[in-house]
């Protein structure tokens, strides 16, 4: 795609290029009938991928002037049809083609052959049309429909997802090799299964409150208690040593053996000293800061253990990454020229700035008719008043914001430093994206820190689109670019963009002296842990919490096809 704009103009302190005349013209000469019409000769590959012009699998598109396959770009003219090379600083034939006076005048508005983008040979720039957008993106749905039967699944790189039941092999290992849970065991035996309180070993709650989420993040607990991570197995192998891996497999086991007495997690607190021994002691620590210590204490295990087979490991990866990964994108932008420079960065939360306090705008924040632990009263007395939004700390997030002068960037095409502006989006959702709310403020200037009590609305769905990396490129772009060929995260990550709550850590009190506690929805019901107290609540309670940290899983999961997989 060429970078070039020679005309362009501003909107909110964002360059765009300016309407090109050339699809003007097409339009007043053909009006919208050439692009709805297109729809039938546009092909997606595979479904939920980019579109393409439909042609013979054998077909191999050639530029009519030059015979030349191999160029970066063909297009063909979306008035005659007529296939051309496009290979900037060389030769163009399409802007050749376009000039011809051979031809009657109106061949300057052609389609990418192999990407189905609107391009200008005469401007040589891509461009932008509703109606054909459009026609894309029907196309993108009837493809979506259509592929609900797949054509050859040897070939498909995902497979659905099939409910397993034991056979009568499995069944008869299963009794000789397990024993029942008593489901009548301690005295909430009406509670649902891994709801066991957590012992507070000492300003542990940071831990506790943790703990409780992960032990009910779906994906994570159908992998310990799945045995895919199997302690005994794993020592024997290595030798006694530092596994929190081990630890969380041991834990696991033990909150949803049924019993319902408060357990002790002591063993994996000693393994995370010995992982983080800067933060080994008795005081108080911040339960984000010991969650990404924990997922990196994980990771780091299993980057030492290269020779652990892929049947009893975390086979490419580990388990951690593999629930919690996800991928930031960074544009920064130069607002001289619009070269736009762009990074990738790995991430395991989303950490986001509450929105700006709006004073004399803000609303009441309502309160809860059953005060627990003086959630309610703390935050109605609070001096940060007013109300932010989940989805308001995500706008901001993803905002386009303009870098100071003491932040400019080398452009590369300017060669020079330029003012800028950079814009962060989401490049690829993990499966359970946890949202850290930035409530703690320290400032290095004025030698002081101090907590924000501002309250958070969050939802109980979320739907993660706006904020996808081809989201925001399709508002800033229309269909003018797909930036990530021959990767299917992008695909993938729309698909999965819809995520359900289920864990919610919250903080109360002042920065240094504080309480954690977690919330978990189960069933459609919300349960309060507190350390070592588990009790039914009303989801109003949660709502009137200060969210600190909450997590979300995505409702529907795509499973990867097995490279072993037997098909019949």
């Amino acid at each position: 795609m060429s970078s070039k704009i020679n005309h362009h103009h501003k909107i909110n302190g964002q360059i765009f290029p300016q309407p090109c005349p050339h699809l003007a013209d097409f339009r007043t000469r053909n009006d919208s009938k050439p692009f709805r019409a297109l729809q039938a000769c546009l092909h997606i590959k595979p479904p939920g991928g980019r579109a393409a012009i439909r042609r013979d699998p054998y077909e191999v598109p050639r530029c009519g002037a030059c015979g030349d396959a191999s160029k970066p770009r063909l297009y063909a003219c979306m008035t005659c049809a007529c296939i051309c090379c496009h290979a900037p600083p060389h030769s163009s034939h399409a802007a050749a083609h376009a000039a011809s006076r051979c031809i009657p005048p109106g061949h300057e508005i052609a389609v990418d052959v192999d990407r189905a983008e609107l391009f200008c040979c005469a401007c040589r720039d891509q461009v932008y049309d509703r109606d054909f957008d459009a026609a894309v993106v029907l196309a993108h749905t009837t493809s979506s429909i259509q592929s609900s039967k797949p054509e050859n699944l040897r070939k498909r790189r995902r497979i659905d997802y099939r409910p397993w039941s034991p056979d009568l092999r499995e069944r008869a290992l299963m009794v000789n090799n397990a024993s029942p849970i008593d489901s009548m065991n301690g005295s909430n035996s009406n509670l649902p299964m891994g709801l066991r309180g957590l012992n507070n070993l000492g300003n542990t709650c940071f831990m506790n409150s943790v703990l409780q989420a992960l032990f009910h993040t779906p994906p994570l607990r159908n992998y310990f208690l799945s045995d895919r991570h199997n302690r005994y197995y794993c020592q024997s192998k290595n030798g006694v040593r530092l596994c929190l891996a081990c630890d969380m497999d041991a834990m696991f086991s033990a909150v949803f053996s049924g019993d319902r007495t408060p357990y002790s997690p002591a063993k994996f607190l000693y393994s995370w000293w010995q992982h983080a021994s800067n933060l080994a002691s008795y005081e108080q620590q911040d339960a984000h800061e010991f969650f990404i210590s924990m997922l990196d204490g994980i990771h780091e295990k299993v980057e030492k253990d290269q020779s652990k087979p892929r049947s009893q490991g975390n086979g490419e990866c580990c388990i951690a990454h593999r629930v919690f990964s996800g991928i930031l994108r960074s544009d920064v932008m130069c607002m001289a020229c619009g070269f736009t420079s762009t990074t990738y960065d790995p991430c395991v939360d989303f950490s986001l700035d509450l929105e700006p306090n709006q004073g004399g705008s803000a609303k009441t924040v309502p309160k809860s008719n059953h005060s627990c632990n003086g959630e309610a009263d703390s935050m109605s007395s609070s001096q940060n008043c007013g109300i932010s939004t989940l989805m308001g700390c995500l706008d901001r997030f993803t905002r386009p914001e303009r870098l100071g002068s003491d932040q400019k960037f080398f452009c590369q095409q300017c060669q020079v430093r330029q003012e800028s502006l950079k814009q962060m989006s989401i490049r690829k959702l993990p499966l359970v994206s946890c949202f850290h709310i930035k409530r703690f403020e320290h400032s290095s200037v004025r030698k002081m820190s101090r907590k924000v009590d501002r309250y958070l609305q969050f939802p109980l769905s979320l739907n993660m689109t706006p904020y996808l990396s081809s989201s925001i490129l399709r508002g800033r772009f229309g269909n003018r670019c797909f930036p990530y060929d021959g990767d299917e995260s992008d695909g993938l990550s729309e698909l999965s963009s819809e995520f359900e709550l289920f864990a919610v850590v919250t903080h109360t009190g002042k920065l240094d002296a504080g309480h954690y506690v977690t919330y978990l929805r189960l069933s459609n019901q919300w349960y309060k842990c507190d350390d070592a107290w588990i009790t039914q609540v009303n989801e109003n309670i949660v709502r009137a919490a200060q969210g600190y940290m909450m997590f979300y899983v995505q409702k529907m999961f795509y499973y990867k096809a097995s490279e072993k997989q037997v098909v019949s």
